[in-house]
C-alpha cells in the first residue's frame, strides 16, 4: 500500500470529504477508497500494469479528484490535464508524457491514445484492452510539466512519499484539523490544488470545497454557505478581492487566506487585510518541490514582501559559483528536501541538481531571520496569476502559419496578473491582417490562458552581435506599449 492508499484507510471517519461549490454533491473516504478498488481492478483487467501512466483531462472538479487519487491509490502515475485544452494541446502534451490511456468526462480525444469516458461518480465506463502493458515501477505518482530557462516542458515525476511529506508539511503550517473546510477555486491539473488542496486535507482528516474557477462575485457567498476556515488563492485572485468596492461578508470562521504560485505585492496583502481582518498567508513553493517550499508563519512576524520561511523544504540562496551567501545578499534560490525532485523524468537539466540540492532558477535573498525575499525568475517563463506559460508552445504555433519568419513570446507586466504574454512576430509576408490570423490560430490550438494578448508584427527582431534576438529588448519594447 502506497503512501496516497493510506489516506484512504478504513477507519477513517466516512463524513463528507470533498464537496461541490453548489448543489449537494460531495465525496467521502469510502467514496474513494471503492473507486480506487474499481479502478484498480478495472485497470489490472485491461491490461494496465502498476506504474503505467494515466492521463486525466476531467473538468468536474469532483470527478477530477475521484479518479485522481484513484489512480495514485491503485499504484498507477495520474498524469493531469488541462480539460480546457484543444485537441491540438492535448496531442502535444499525451506526446512528451506516453500515458496508455487518457480519461475524461466528454472532451475531445487525441486519437493517438486510448480513452475512456468516465461517469460524474467517478466510476469509469468500459475500458479497452490495453496490455499487457509494462509499467515504470513508479506507482503512485504524478507526472506534471514545468519549465526551465529554455522554456521547454519538463517532465516532474511526483512519487507518494514526495506528496505526503509536502501535504503533512501544509497541514502543519496552516494547522488544519478535522474542525477545518477549505475553498479552492485553483485548477486542479496544478500542482497547487492538488497538494495543497486535496492532500492536505485528506492529511489533516478536514474538508475541502472544490470550485471550478474563481468568481468574483460570488466566492464570498459560497464560503459562507460553506463555512469555510481558510481559502486557497493566488495573488490575481488577491488583487481583484482587495479592490472589490463592495465590503465582504465572510464566513464566521474564516480565518485565513493562503496565497501561492506567485510573488505576492506588499500592497495588495496589505489591502485584503485591511478589507478582510484575516491574515494573508504568502507562501513560495514549485512544481519539483511537490508545491510548497516557504511560507510565511501563521504566528509571529510577517515581514513585507517576504515569502516566509522553510516549510517543506532547505532553502539557502548561492552565488554563481555555488557558495552560499551571508543574510540580505541576492544570489540563486537552491532547495533539497523528502519533497524535492532529484532529477527531470526525461534526464535534462541535470546541472540543475547537484549534491540533493536543485537549482530553482529563481533570484532572491534570506535575511538574518531566515525569511525568503524573491526579486524574480532567471529564466523566460511568464508568470500569469500563477499560471506558468511555457513561450516555446506559443512560438510553435505562431510558426505553424508559413507568413511567420520568427517568433518571440516575453512577458508584459500587468496591474492584476503579473504578467501577460506578448508575441512578436517578423513575417516573411501576409500583409496587415496577419496579427488577426495569429490570434486566431492561437485560440483554435492553445489554452485560452496561454493565447497571446497582443500579436506585434515587426519588421525585424532586436538581435545581439551573433544574430541572436534579445529577450530583454524586447521586453522593454512590449512594456513601453503597455
Amino acid at each position: 500500500m502506497n503512501g496516497i492508499a493510506e489516506l484512504l484507510s478504513p477507519g477513517v471517519h466516512d463524513r463528507p470529504v470533498f464537496l461541490a461549490a453548489r448543489g449537494t454533491a460531495h465525496i467521502t473516504h469510502g467514496d474513494l477508497r471503492g473507486a480506487a478498488e474499481l479502478w484498480g481492478d478495472r485497470l489490472d483487467r485491461a491490461g494496465v500494469a502498476r506504474g503505467a501512466r494515466i492521463a486525466i483531462a476531467v473538468a468536474d472538479p469532483l470527478t477530477f479528484a475521484t479518479v485522481h487519487l484513484a489512480v495514485l491509490a491503485c499504484d498507477r502515475i495520474s498524469v493531469p490535464l488541462d480539460p480546457g485544452a484543444p485537441a491540438a494541446e492535448r496531442r502535444r502534451a499525451t506526446g512528451r508524457t506516453r500515458p496508455v490511456l487518457l480519461v475524461t468526462d466528454g472532451g475531445p480525444a487525441t486519437g493517438d491514445v486510448p480513452s475512456v469516458v468516465v461517469e460524474p461518480s467517478g466510476r469509469p465506463g468500459p475500458l479497452p484492452t490495453i496490455g499487457p502493458h509494462r509499467g515504470s515501477g513508479d506507482g503512485g505518482a504524478t507526472l506534471l510539466a514545468t519549465s526551465g530557462s529554455t522554456g521547454e516542458p519538463k517532465g516532474v515525476l511526483l512519487t507518494a512519499d514526495r506528496l505526503r511529506h509536502v501535504a503533512r508539511a501544509v497541514a502543519d503550517h496552516l494547522e488544519l484539523s478535522s474542525a477545518d473546510r477549505g475553498l479552492t477555486p485553483l485548477p486542479l491539473f496544478h500542482v497547487n490544488a492538488q497538494v495543497v488542496g486535496l492532500l492536505a486535507t485528506l492529511t489533516a482528516g478536514a474538508s475541502l470545497v472544490l470550485e471550478a474557477r474563481f468568481h468574483r462575485t460570488d466566492l464570498w457567498a459560497c464560503a459562507r454557505a460553506h463555512d469555510v476556515t481558510w481559502v486557497n488563492a493566488v495573488p490575481a485572485i488577491l488583487t481583484v478581492l482587495g479592490r472589490d468596492a463592495v465590503a465582504p461578508v465572510l464566513p464566521p470562521r474564516l480565518r485565513l487566506l493562503r496565497s501561492a504560485s506567485a510573488p505576492l505585492p506588499s500592497a495588495v496583502r496589505a489591502a485584503v487585510e485591511a478589507r478582510t481582518g484575516v491574515p494573508v498567508v504568502e507562501s513560495y513553493g514549485m512544481t519539483e518541490a511537490a508545491s510548497q517550499i516557504t511560507a510565511v508563519p501563521l504566528h509571529g512576524p510577517r515581514p513585507p514582501g517576504s515569502a516566509g520561511r522553510a516549510a517543506g523544504a532547505e532553502v539557502a540562496v548561492r552565488d554563481g559559483a555555488g557558495h552560499d551567501v551571508g543574510p540580505d545578499a541576492r544570489g540563486r534560490v537552491w532547495i533539497r528536501g523528502a519533497g524535492v525532485i532529484t532529477a527531470y523524468e526525461d534526464g535534462r537539466a541535470a546541472e540543475r541538481f547537484v549534491d540533493g540540492w536543485l537549482d530553482t532558477g529563481d533570484v532572491g535573498h534570506l535575511d538574518a531571520a531566515g525569511f525568503l525575499f524573491l526579486a524574480g525568475r532567471d529564466d523566460d517563463v511568464i508568470n500569469r496569476g500563477g499560471e506558468l506559460l511555457h513561450p516555446r508552445e506559443i512560438e510553435e504555433v505562431l510558426l505553424g502559419d508559413p507568413r511567420v519568419a520568427e517568433a518571440v513570446v516575453v512577458g508584459r507586466p500587468h496591474d492584476v496578473l503579473g504578467a501577460v504574454p506578448v508575441a512578436c512576430v517578423r513575417a516573411s509576408g501576409g500583409g496587415g491582417e496577419l496579427a488577426d490570423a495569429l490570434h486566431a490560430r492561437c485560440r483554435a490550438e492553445l489554452s485560452r490562458w496561454k493565447c497571446p494578448v497582443d500579436i506585434q508584427v515587426l519588421a525585424d527582431l532586436p538581435r545581439g552581435a551573433t544574430g541572436k534576438v534579445r529577450r530583454a529588448d524586447l521586453r522593454e519594447l512590449v512594456a513601453a506599449g503597455a
